[in-house]
Order: structure tokens, then sequence, then C-alpha cells
């Protein structure tokens, strides 16, 4: 089996696997694993360093180790299981590919909040949508959940699905592979989601994991904007709505990832959001022509599942599997 063939079957085991299997319950996780040393040195650095610069040293330091650490870590793992066999070391780097993809992952969160949902249980789908969003949802109406569970998948489909294909893409094509560096990405997303945020305690501490993951994420997140503009089969139009909106969102990628899929669904995000009583106002994005329904959802989904594969059939394509 030559390198393209190897790299090429890493990919689509990994993407098989997480289609599948996803994350099973009670199974160790790396990003579990990536957690617990974030909360452990984001804690011990706040407690003991009360200054901004100090604060943003000890940031830089936390994103160098966990993303050098966990790519290293992939890398290690792999190396040691070809020892073993080459095939053993596929299969370890397949499972730690597909570790990297939130696909079903993301499918089966929506799906949990739809479900009671459109049965009328309106309390349990605001308890399960809590699980998975950061604002306030005790008294959220069914169109408000709805939105929300959009604004969830669109957002998340660019940095838990299609930027972590593109890296494992990227790795592929050079001596370290698939899982290390798509394991280096996953690091990064972690950081930026634990400890990203402008708010105390984090200003400082997170500001480096922000900044990194911002940058990793840009590219892959314009190649998934052209992508999905491609599918909605008018692209002009969707390419001028993100044009015109996502701008607007303080993030340079969760607006244009959330824009791109509301202008090919026909719908509008963003709005008023409560987090921990504070009311904040996202920008709106899309011209809302349709109501946000289960369908759109499901519809979204479907979309990306789309982008995902046409991206993992090219550079299938490239290699030659």
């Amino acid at each position: 089996m030559d390198f393209g063939e190897q790299a090429g079957l890493v990919l689509a085991i990994a993407a098989l696997l997480d289609y599948l299997i996803g994350d099973p319950w009670g199974w160790m996780h790396p990003v579990q694993v990536m957690g617990a040393v974030i909360s452990r040195y984001s804690q011990t650095a706040l407690k003991r360093l009360n200054y901004p610069l100090p604060q943003r040293l000890a940031g830089v330091g936390l994103t160098l180790l966990l993303v050098v650490g966990s790519g290293f870590v992939g890398w290690s793992l792999v190396a040691m299981s070809v020892r073993l066999h080459p095939w053993i070391g596929l299969a370890v780097e397949a499972v730690l590919l597909a570790s990297c993809l939130a696909g079903r992952s993301l499918r089966a969160a929506a799906e949990a909040v739809l479900q009671p949902l459109q049965a009328g249980n309106l309390v349990e789908a605001r308890q399960r949508l809590s699980l998975y969003v950061g604002r306030d949802t005790e008294v959220l109406s069914d169109g408000e959940i709805l939105r929300a569970v959009l604004e969830t998948v669109t957002e998340n489909a660019t940095d838990g699905v299609m930027a972590p294909l593109f890296w494992a893409i990227a790795g592929s094509l050079t001596p370290l592979g698939a899982a290390p560096v798509a394991l280096a990405y996953k690091a990064a997303s972690t950081l930026d989601s634990m400890v990203g945020y402008r708010d105390a305690p984090y200003t400082h501490l997170g500001w480096s994991s922000a900044r990194l993951e911002d940058a990793l994420t840009w590219l892959p997140c314009r190649l998934h904007v052209l992508t999905l503009a491609l599918l909605s089969c008018r692209p002009g139009h969707v390419l001028r709505i993100c044009r015109r909106d996502a701008s607007k969102d303080p993030s340079p990628n969760a607006g244009w990832s959330e824009c791109a899929y509301a202008a090919t669904l026909g719908v509008q995000v963003g709005g008023t959001n409560a987090y921990r009583g504070i009311v904040k106002h996202k920008p709106l994005l899309g011209d809302g022509d349709r109501p946000i329904t289960p369908g759109g959802i499901q519809e979204a989904m479907q979309l990306t599942r789309l982008a995902f594969l046409l991206w993992l059939g090219g550079v299938l394509v490239v290699l030659r599997f």
C-alpha cells in the first residue's frame, strides 16, 4: 500500500466511524483529556497570576502546550502502533481522527432537542437545549429554540466538522499524518471553547487561544462557505448575503458559517439572547424569507453532510484511493 492509498484509507475509515458510531458514551475521548489539562492549568494560572501580562504569557504557554502536545501525542501513538503492525497503526490513526470529527454528535444533539419539541414537550426541549448552548433557555419559545438549534448546528458545522476535515486532509499530505494535525486543531478549538472569551476571568489568559483558533479556522470556513454557495445552486445570492451580513458578527468565522446556511435556507438567524440574565443582541444574518423549521434544520445538517462528502471525495480522488 503506497502513501496515498494509506492516507485515503485513514480518512475514509475515520469518516465512516464518525458517521456510524460518533463518540460512544463512557469512552475516553481526547477532548476530555484536553479539557482536564485546560481546567487544571487555567485554575492554577488565574489563582497565582493577577496582572494582564503574566496571564497573557501563561495563555501563550497553555496554547503551545496543548496544541503542540496534542499533535505530538497523536503522532507518537500512531508511530508506536505502526511498529507493532502497519495495519494496527492505520487503525489507531483512523480512530484518533474519527474522534476529531463531530458530525454524528452534532446531529444527535440537534435531534435530542427537536424530538421533544415536535412532541409538544417545550419544557424538556428547553432542558435538553441547555446542555448544548450557553444562553438561558428557561423561557425560550419554540421559535427561539429552533433558532438556537440552527445557530448551534451551523456554527459548529465549520469548527466541529469541516475545519477538522480540512486539517486532516492537510496532514494526510505530509509525513505528519492526518490524525496528529487534526488533533492539534481540535486542541485549539477546545481551548477557544473553554478559555477563549473576552470577558473576565479569561480575557487575557485566553487571548492567544482565541486568536489561534480564529486563524486556523479562517481558510476552512471560507472554503466551506464557497461549498455551501455551490450546493445552494444560487452561489451569487449566498455570497452576496454573506458579504452583506457576515462581517457584522464579532467572530471572524462563526458569522460567515451561520450566514451561509441562513442564505442557503432562506432564513434569518441572530437576535436577542440572554446569558446568565445578561441580555445580548447578535446581528441579524440573512433575509428571513422562510421561518426556521425542524425540516430546515434537517436540511442544514444534510448540507453539512454533502459538503463533507464532497471534500472527502475530492481528496480521495487526488490521493488516487
